[in-house]
């Protein structure tokens, strides 16, 4: 092993993908491989998820599309966060769907599409309650419209019509049914209007794992395919059958004897109260180990729990490892699956205060990832 490295297990990925596809029944399901994969690899964990049952792939920019073309990956690809001035001709040219949600949008996707000769495949984005993307219930009549006249002429085909969730994680929240009906709604305006997409969809992760009113023809999960738990109040990775695909380790740089009283670290915000060793371990906060993991970020080290000792720096932390015998090269896990009794990234997520997502998508690029399992 490297310094560091952050382990991804690919057949990890592939199961969980299946798992998911069993929860979707009929609908298709979208493996959504934005951010790097999470942080796990786009690419490796694309071919993963479409070995494992995954027949679309959803990122957030044109440019991570591109990039999965590039790889000489086929399947159909969703972009849904466009603004001015994207590459909307490659995307069009490379028969990437992108997501519309204003007039301003069409127009600049059906330039593109008179551009390249052929038709742009279009989703178009309603706002059902989360105030995010997507046009609002007073502008989504002009743009189905206005997608509907486009089509007539041959320059758009309307793929789809989808929304998101805004507390699909809190399964009974008043929002979820309230969204479910208005995306019905906004559905009834498009069919009106002309329009009767292939696809509608709506599920995130939490909602294709517990909300089957939601899974129409195609379900769009992201942290679930890595094995993480959407959210609490769904249960565990366990509880759901996924497997975390990512172990993020290192190799203890330095171990020294210092007495009680010493200051460890930028600030002293850890003090030492005995005699005892301290362990160096090359990763910090330029790899994404949270800076907030001072003083409460889990590690195991020679199969125990140890806990970050004093401020998180930009490239190492230090951990009070105590009498017990640490070397220098000896294993370092930040977090994985759990098998071993290793923190978890919902352990790290829960002693800085945020959510898994974070946990895994802010491993840095100068971490390695490793992929192992299925190609």
């Amino acid at each position: 092993m490297s310094r560091f490295a952050a382990r991804v297990d690919l057949d990890a990925v592939r199961a969980n993908v299946a798992v998911l596809h069993r929860h979707a029944g009929s609908a298709n399901v979208m493996a959504v491989v934005k951010a790097d994969g999470y942080g796990h690899g786009m690419v490796p964990c694309a071919r993963a998820a479409l070995d494992g049952g995954a027949s679309w792939l959803g990122v957030a920019f044109v440019e991570e599309a591109l990039a999965l073309r590039a790889a000489g990956i086929d399947a159909p690809v969703l972009a849904w966060l466009l603004a001015p001035g994207d590459d909307v001709a490659a995307a069009t040219a490379a028969g990437i769907d992108v997501s519309v949600s204003a007039g301003w949008t069409l127009d600049a996707v059906a330039t593109a599409a008179a551009d390249a000769g052929r038709a742009a495949r279009v989703h178009l984005k309603a706002d059902t309650g989360l105030g995010r993307a997507g046009a609002t219930v007073p502008d989504w009549p002009a743009l189905v419209e206005q997608a509907a006249k486009c089509e007539a002429d041959g320059l758009v085909d309307v793929v789809g019509v989808w929304s998101h969730l805004a507390y699909a994680d809190a399964p009974g929240h008043p929002t979820v049914a309230r969204q479910v009906a208005a995306y019905g709604e906004a559905l009834d305006v498009a069919g009106r209007a002309g329009l009767h997409p292939q696809f509608r969809h709506l599920a995130n992760s939490a909602a294709t794992l517990a909300l089957p009113e939601a899974h129409f023809d195609l379900v769009r999960p992201g942290v679930a395919v890595y094995g993480l738990s959407p959210g609490p109040a769904l249960g565990t990775s366990a509880d759901l059958g996924l497997r975390p695909a990512m172990t993020l380790r290192a190799e203890v740089a330095l171990v020294k004897h210092v007495e009680a009283g010493q200051g460890v670290s930028y600030g002293h915000r850890y003090t030492t109260t005995t005699s005892t060793r301290l362990a160096l371990v090359p990763l910090g906060y330029a790899d994404g180990v949270p800076r907030h993991a001072t003083n409460v970020g889990p590690v195991q080290i020679g199969g125990r729990r140890f806990t970050v000792s004093g401020t998180v720096c930009m490239d190492q932390f230090v951990v009070d490892v105590g009498d017990t015998d640490v070397s220098a090269g000896d294993e370092v896990v930040l977090f994985g699956p759990g098998d071993s009794g290793e923190p978890t990234a919902d352990d790290w997520a829960q002693a800085v205060g945020t959510i898994n997502y974070e946990i895994v998508t802010r491993v840095g690029a100068r971490v390695p990832r490793e992929h192992v399992g299925a190609a």
